[in-house]
């Protein structure tokens, strides 16, 4: 409301509407990938045995937060697809930890996200990311799932 308010008052007719073009544009391509995604989320709720879960990404172990990491490092998550995907995860048995460790790194880190970034810095940086990512996710994950949550 206050960005409307503002634009109302500071921005030409002409910015509004080339400002609220461009909104609507990014709603009509983001929204139909919320939806997709939240439905192949769905789906895998019902495919994926609760047992694998549980027994690889249940309590707050530092495996557990690995394996989270690992799948974050791997997945390529659509826009503001993860937190349902977690939350999928979660009443399938997944502890608390291993899911922060999940949001630290799916929007971080995916394969695609890996080659982009050994394009643009080098093998050796892209490595050191990725490393530091999947050590950081898996240690903050197993902190907060033992001594916060």
């Amino acid at each position: 409301i206050i960005t409307f308010g503002y634009a109302l008052t500071n921005l030409s007719k002409e910015k509004i509407s080339s400002w609220l073009r461009e909104s609507w544009f990014f709603v009509k391509i983001i929204f139909p990938l919320l939806l997709l995604g939240v439905f192949i989320v769905g789906i895998i709720g019902k495919i994926l045995p609760q047992e694998w879960i549980q027994r690889f990404l249940g309590g707050n172990s530092l495996r557990a937060s690995f394996f989270a990491t690992m799948l974050g490092a791997v997945s390529y998550f659509a826009t503001m697809t993860e937190a349902p995907f977690v939350d999928t995860l979660m009443k399938l048995g997944m502890g608390k930890g291993p899911a922060l460790a999940l949001l630290l790194t799916g929007p971080g880190l995916s394969l695609p996200n890996w080659l982009a970034i050994a394009k643009v810095f080098g093998v050796k940086k892209a490595v050191v990311y990725v490393l530091t990512i999947i050590v950081l996710g898996s240690l903050v994950g197993w902190f907060f799932g033992n001594f916060v949550f």
